[in-house]
């Protein structure tokens, strides 16, 4: 970093980040976002890059801790949708 610290980048490429959440804002925010998105696919760390893909993944880690999560096909899962809104 500009004062001597470590980046996100280095922080991805030593294996010290799981997770990355990342939704650049204006042409600066582009930039950073390529790098550490590539920096993530390097290091095979999935990366998040929209609010939607966040909140889908906070659904499905709250299924995982709350009992799991259940197979469907989609026309079960379109069933279990339509019966739940009846």
């Amino acid at each position: 970093g500009p004062n001597g610290e470590k980046t996100i980048v280095q922080h991805i490429h030593d294996g010290e980040v799981d997770l990355i959440v990342n939704t650049p804002y204006g042409t600066g925010g582009r930039l950073d976002g390529y790098e550490i998105r590539t920096a993530a696919v390097s290091r095979s760390v999935p990366c998040l890059t929209t609010v939607q893909a966040l909140a889908a993944a906070v659904q499905g880690i709250d299924a995982l801790n709350h009992g799991g999560v259940d197979v469907r096909s989609l026309q079960e899962h379109a069933e279990h949708l339509t019966a739940a809104r009846d």
